[in-house]
């Protein structure tokens, strides 16, 4: 009985040790999947994902690219509509199909670098620049580099920007699948205008954001009968771009920052989630075989 009781309490120990420790650094030494029926736990900035499945370093229509990060992982609900999406791309003029980001790590989770969402499997960032060839080396993967669409610091679109681009979003965010598209909001008012009267339900899909300039990044929603994975609050009404119109007007004419309190205490800086802060069914997907 004395030695199970100290087999129970050293396990008690060794859980709680584990959970303290910055979740990232778990998740992100971890070079494989768990192999299980496909599960997104928690949410899209804390969270993780068993039964993920990698999208395949080279396809007719895609590249994944930067393989050495190992985020070509991801639900394969993400994996079809890349592949789907892809073959739409490879159809417009100009293009041979997509260049792929990053999606998720094997098993989701924080990651070392980059993002605070791509945590379940369910996020795919999508380079702006047009696939001239689809046979590049795992180094030339590394060393190629996107293009940036925007000008005026995200206020418009710069030259670089096409029709194809515009179509390829469009595509995606009609897609029943996808949850949000976020790009820089230049781009969000050139589709606004751009977009003939009609079906413009689809642009509410996308959603202005900081950055995004270099790719656009889609989120899918939770799959049906996915229980342990929470949807993000429903998009407000309406196709966004009056909203959109006040980030750009935000970027030219910054409006004056709001004068300090003096006596307000000083911001704590942000914590490290740990594992003890994502969902318990992320500690199993960490420490399966």
């Amino acid at each position: 009985m004395v030695r199970a009781a100290l087999l129970i309490l050293s396990l008690t120990i060794w859980a709680g040790a584990a959970a303290a420790q910055i979740a990232k650094q778990q998740f992100g030494a971890v070079t494989g999947p768990v192999a299980a029926d496909p599960a997104p736990f928690g949410s899209y900035a804390k969270g993780c994902i068993a039964g993920a499945v990698a999208l395949p370093e080279t396809g007719p229509t895609w590249q994944a690219m930067r393989l050495s990060r190992n985020r070509n992982w991801g639900h394969p609900d993400t994996i079809d509509f890349l592949k789907d999406l892809s073959g739409f791309a490879a159809r417009q003029p100009g293009w041979k199909g997509l260049y792929v980001g990053d999606i998720s790590q094997p098993r989701g989770g924080p990651m070392l670098t980059g993002h605070a969402s791509h945590q379940m499997g369910l996020d795919a960032d999508i380079w702006m620049l047009p696939p001239a060839r689809l046979d590049l080396s795992r180094k030339a993967r590394e060393d190629i580099s996107s293009i940036s669409m925007r000008r005026a610091e995200g206020a418009y679109v710069n030259g670089d920007w096409t029709r194809q681009h515009h179509e390829i979003i469009k595509a995606a965010a009609r897609d029943p699948r996808v949850a949000r598209i976020f790009i820089f909001p230049g781009a969000k008012v050139q589709m606004c205008k751009d977009e003939p009267a009609g079906d413009r339900a689809w642009l509410r899909k996308v959603r202005p954001w900081y950055g995004h300039h270099y790719h656009f990044h889609v989120r899918l929603t939770c799959p049906a009968g996915a229980r342990g994975c929470q949807d993000q609050d429903e998009i407000p009404a309406g196709d966004g771009c009056a909203d959109a119109q006040e980030w750009v007007n935000n970027i030219l004419n910054p409006p004056p920052p709001k004068p300090r309190d003096p006596n307000a205490p000083k911001p704590k800086p942000k914590r490290e989630l740990t594992l003890a802060d994502l969902p318990k069914q992320c500690a199993d997907v960490l420490r399966a075989r």
